[in-house]
Parts: C-alpha cells; sequence; structure tokens
C-alpha cells in the first residue's frame, strides 16, 4: 500500500492549487526517486553546476555579510526547461538572489510525467 502511495503523490501534479512548500519538497523528491529522475539530475546538474556556483559567488559578492545558512530552492520545470514557480525557503538574501538567477535559466528537458516536473535543490555553502 505505500507504493501506491508514494505514486499517487508523484503523479498529482506539483502545481495543484494549494500546495505548499513542503508538497512541493516532497513531490520533487518523489520525481527524483522515480525511474527517470536519476538520469534527469545528471543532465540538470551537468547543466546547471557551473552556473548554480557562479550565481552563488555573484550573490555573495553583490551582498556583504550575507547569510550563508542552507536553504532549499522548489520549481516546477514545464516542458520547454522553463522554470515556474521558484520558490525558497528560508528566504534569505542569498537564497532569493539564487533564485531570481535561476528562474530565468533553460533546463535540459524533463521527463514527461509528472507535468509540470518538480525539482528540490538543497543548497549548503561549505567554505
Amino acid at each position: 500500500m505505500p507504493n501506491l502511495l508514494a505514486l499517487a503523490l508523484l503523479m498529482a501534479p506539483a502545481a495543484a492549487s494549494g500546495a505548499d512548500f513542503h508538497d512541493r519538497i516532497v513531490q520533487g523528491r518523489l520525481a527524483e526517486a522515480a525511474a527517470t529522475g536519476a538520469p534527469y539530475q545528471k543532465a540538470l546538474w551537468a547543466k546547471i553546476g557551473d552556473p548554480m556556483t557562479d550565481a552563488l559567488k555573484g550573490c555573495i559578492a553583490h551582498n556583504r555579510n550575507v547569510d550563508k545558512s542552507p536553504f532549499t530552492l522548489v520549481a516546477d520545470i514545464r516542458a520547454d526547461g522553463h522554470p515556474l514557480r521558484v520558490e525558497v525557503q528560508p528566504a534569505t538574501v542569498l537564497a532569493t538572489c539564487l533564485a531570481g538567477q535561476f528562474a530565468g535559466w533553460t533546463l535540459p528537458t524533463p521527463p514527461k510525467d509528472p507535468k509540470p516536473y518538480p525539482i528540490e535543490i538543497d543548497v549548503s555553502i561549505t567554505r
């Protein structure tokens, strides 16, 4: 029975009305755990790894004494690779800066299901 619940959660649209941030994290993790998740994550990080690092460095450079606490980014990815509903929590200056840049990127074409494709990224700065 738990497998049916996980499958139902995976198939439910992440952009459903009333979906809160925690629900979107769960949707992203379920999508990542699906059979198509690992190949998409590989393509996603190949595309955004360096730009994400550059964006974080730029956000830090433009905001003195910025809070570098860990944060989570969630987004829905359209079939054309454009992110929608990019949100971060906690919404620190650094997290908000990165989210603004991330929203303008074109990501790899996501798997066909679910639509839109949910992602979640946990960001921690170690240096």
